[in-house]
């Protein structure tokens, strides 16, 4: 009789490695959350203490706690709301009207050597000036509403988008040009299938830098003109009164929609660009 042996097949071993890397990268976040929250408690704790005893003047920089009853006082007084709704409306306008100028400027100049090369170094230049500069001559242009706030935000905001798009534009590399030159492509499909695909990438990340500049942007107004309201007129207000614990709840309050509007801005640019989130997943 001639004995018959099975062999069997042999485990694949190239998963290990990946659980290993997965556990890895894993615990490498797990401990970057707790960094940020030990640096975080570190800098809550020093802010409560330098204060306390003595090394800067607690009437000028009050202590974290006094901070948070000053916060307190501010949202339980209502009055705020308001200069939160003129502050936020103001941002949306600026973002929207600075996102689209900066998408179509550099779409422009992205695909027009001609139009590039008569615009960029003008717009160079106005981005170059300080905006405080700029700001002045909004308010006499055109008054102290928001129409000047917005327009210094938009200013400000619509420099990053231009820029990323321009350059996003350009990834394409020359084999990719010329495969759809070989496929009869148009100009237009060239741009839609190709050159904005590789560019979104890049825009999204001028479309989120946009945001807090255009926050930026009108809180700056905002201190300058102090006269349409806003967080930043709300700020100036109480500084000059010397009341600094809520000047500091403002400065919370700034620093609570930024962040929230950085985590926003970071969801929505998974959910747009969901290939190179997939991609970067994959390299680690």
């Amino acid at each position: 009789m001639t004995a018959t042996t099975t062999t069997m097949p042999p485990t694949p071993r190239a998963s290990a490695p990946l659980v290993a890397r997965e556990s890895l990268w894993s615990r490498i976040r797990r401990g970057s959350l707790w960094i940020s929250i030990t640096t975080v408690a570190i800098m809550i704790l020093l802010w409560e203490v330098i204060p306390q005893i003595g090394i800067v003047n607690r009437i000028l920089f009050p202590t974290f706690s006094d901070t948070i009853l000053g916060f307190g006082q501010l949202v339980s007084g209502g009055y705020w709301w308001e200069d939160l709704g003129k502050t936020l409306y103001a941002v949306a306008i600026a973002w929207v009207i600075g996102v689209t100028f900066g998408f179509v400027m550099g779409v422009a100049l992205g695909i027009s050597p001609f139009i590039r090369t008569a615009i960029t170094p003008y717009a160079i230049a106005v981005q170059a000036l300080p905006k405080v500069v700029l700001a002045p001559l909004l308010i006499g242009w055109l008054g102290f509403g928001s129409e000047s706030k917005i327009a210094l935000a938009v200013i400000i905001c619509f420099f990053p988008v231009w820029i990323d798009t321009m350059v996003g534009l350009a990834l394409p590399n020359a084999n990719e040009f010329k495969l759809m030159q070989s496929l009869k492509a148009s100009r237009w499909q060239v741009f839609t299938k190709l050159q904005l695909p590789s560019a979104v990438p890049m825009i999204m990340v001028g479309v989120k830098h946009a945001l807090l500049l255009a926050f930026t942007g009108v809180l700056v107004a905002e201190i300058l003109s102090a006269s349409d309201g806003g967080l930043g007129k709300l700020a100036k207000e109480f500084a000059s009164q010397l009341n600094m614990s809520l000047t500091y709840a403002v400065v919370l309050v700034v620093v609570i929609i930024a962040v929230a509007l950085v985590s926003l801005a970071d969801v929505v640019e998974r959910r747009v660009v969901f290939w190179s989130e997939e991609s970067r997943a994959r390299k680690r």
